[in-house]
């Protein structure tokens, strides 16, 4: 790898001794990894029935090793099992310890793996703000989210900045996972490498103090900050950490971690646990109850036909109904996605929305289908069902949901959403 000399020679100035292993590294190849949802499948089970090998991350409970290149490929991941995860990245999210119940912010979110991860201990259960302010990479953020069946996520396009003006006190715990100069990502990505430069470490340095104000704000008395980067850079890392500490006396460092690529095997990450004492607690004004009966009436009825759960807590707003998390607030900022967006009522007719075929448990009655079946479906042919299938019903894959179909005459109708779909197995 042409890896940056300035790079190199700073490691080297910083620990000399251990400069030969540190180095022999990027002549290796990344190391790749999946955390399995356990909102879907339990870990364990996972490793059992795994399409490609797995092997255990000692950080995360649900992380694993993986050798197979493409894990994207599989219909495992289309129906939300797992998510592509770099193993070491792992590592910040269990320091924040979240719980359900609680009010959780990922303030840096996009592609959405810590977030996910965070979500996924909250097992749908309070609310968790995923939150990215470029709007393309938002979109992608709300889409994993989906894939992944999460219930209680509130994904916005805002800067810290805006969300700080409007939710200042508002969060329990909060995920800083900073944009940084990519230190980690040289293995993984040729733009990591190409885009690295001193200077660009002091922008992000800059940068990161900005934000890590903004979280502050954004913090409740007796909340806890994580904030952590996937470079080595004391400038991002320990000094940001440090100077952050001595501006505000009201926090006390409660851990800190940095995985060397020399040391574990993954790419290398930063993290830090910090807990706050004072400031201003505030709650979320919470979002008007539904109150159009006869629209209620409509969803309630496809309710009752095609679902076994009840979906609450409803919302309605342009004519798309959602189930949002308990306490959400009306949105105060740009929101790609509140809760379960349940689906849309059209010429007095309700249609199911994708996001609340994902979030259907597992064996979800409806059209299961064979593999090959699968991957017509996720191209976006029609499949066979039942003769006596008819109406809206959940395509499942193993007893996991990949989607809707509309069955009539022993075919159901594809109605997986086409900016999704695929080419080719």
């Amino acid at each position: 790898m042409n890896v940056p000399q300035d790079f190199l020679n700073r490691i080297k100035a910083r620990m000399p001794a251990e400069y030969g292993d540190f180095a022999a590294v990027y002549g290796n190849p990344a190391v790749r990894g999946i955390r399995v949802n356990t909102l879907k499948i339990p870990a364990e089970e996972f490793a059992k029935v795994s399409p490609f090998a797995v092997a255990p991350v000692p950080w995360e409970k649900d992380g694993f090793y993986i050798t197979e290149e493409k894990p994207g490929k599989f219909i495992e991941h289309f129906a939300g099992l797992y998510y592509v995860q770099e193993p070491s990245a792992m590592c910040a999210a269990p320091l924040l310890n979240v719980k359900g119940g609680e009010a959780v912010l990922d303030l840096c979110s996009a592609p959405g793996g810590k977030g996910t991860q965070l979500a996924q201990s909250m097992g749908g259960k309070g609310i968790i703000f995923l939150n990215e302010i470029n709007f393309s990479r938002a979109k992608i953020l709300s889409q994993n989210a989906e894939r992944m069946g999460i219930r209680n996520a509130v994904v916005t396009v805002a800067s810290p900045a805006a969300l700080a003006d409007k939710y200042a006190g508002c969060f329990d715990k909060i995920l800083v996972d900073a944009p940084c100069s990519g230190e980690g990502m040289f293995r993984k990505e040729e733009a990591a490498v190409s885009e690295w430069s001193l200077k660009n470490v002091e922008m992000c340095a800059a940068r990161q103090r900005e934000i890590l104000n903004c979280a502050h704000k954004l913090l409740k008395d007796g909340g806890s900050i994580v904030y952590s980067t996937c470079t080595f850079a004391e400038e991002e890392d320990e000094w940001q950490l440090n100077s952050f500490l001595s501006e505000h006396a009201e926090y006390k460092l409660e851990r800190q971690e940095k995985l060397y690529p020399h040391k574990v095997l993954g790419e290398g990450h930063f993290a830090a646990l910090m807990s706050k004492c004072g400031g201003e607690t505030n709650s979320f004004t919470a979002a008007p109850v539904f109150k159009d009966k006869q629209k209620e009436k409509l969803y309630r009825a496809f309710e009752s036909d095609y679902l076994t759960e009840r979906f609450d807590n409803l919302y309605l707003a342009g004519g798309v109904l959602y189930s949002l998390p308990y306490g959400c607030p009306v949105p105060q900022v740009q929101t790609l996605r509140a809760g379960v967006r349940l689906g849309e009522f059209v010429n007095g007719r309700f249609t199911p929305s994708h996001s609340l075929a994902m979030c259907l448990g597992r064996n979800v009655s409806g059209v299961e289908l064979s593999e090959g079946q699968a991957y017509d479906y996720l191209k976006g042919l029609t499949v066979a069902c039942s003769p006596s299938a008819s109406g809206w019903q959940a395509v499942t894959y193993k007893g996991f949901p990949l989607g809707w179909g509309k069955c009539s005459g022993g075919v159901a109708k594809n109605h997986y959403p086409k900016g999704l779909r695929i080419l080719s197995k």
